[in-house]
């Protein structure tokens, strides 16, 4: 995946994005704990926290499409794989809760091929 394809006019792109994943931009606000409106409205994309959601869940996607064998297979292991060690939440609801980097370090682990 090259994240720059996600990128239009300076900022991550709902669109974009929500086409590559063949859903909307309402489903992927709600994934990433964003408001209805967030995706739509131009202020509250370019917003900080609205990008900063978009880029980790694009980062984290990156990662795990080769070993999912797709985009879309990553997208729904982001939305539904529990993960040991987390209380069995979702990569995407560490993402909501501002956990990115826990997502990271366990991809860390078992890429080096650890134990979750």
């Amino acid at each position: 995946m090259m994240l720059q394809k996600y990128i239009k006019d300076e900022v991550f792109s709902p669109e974009l994005v929500a086409d590559a994943l063949r859903t909307n931009r309402r489903e992927i606000a709600s994934t990433l704990g964003l408001g209805g409106d967030a995706l739509s409205r131009t202020a509250r994309i370019r917003a900080f926290k609205t990008q900063t959601r978009i880029r980790e869940m694009l980062e984290i996607l990156n990662r795990v499409e080769t070993q999912t064998g797709s985009l879309l297979a990553a997208y729904a292991w982001f939305r539904s794989e529990p993960m040991a060690g987390f209380g069995g939440m979702t990569p995407d609801q560490l993402v909501r809760d501002g956990k990115a980097s826990h997502v990271h370090a366990y991809l860390d682990r078992i890429m080096a091929g650890g134990y979750a």
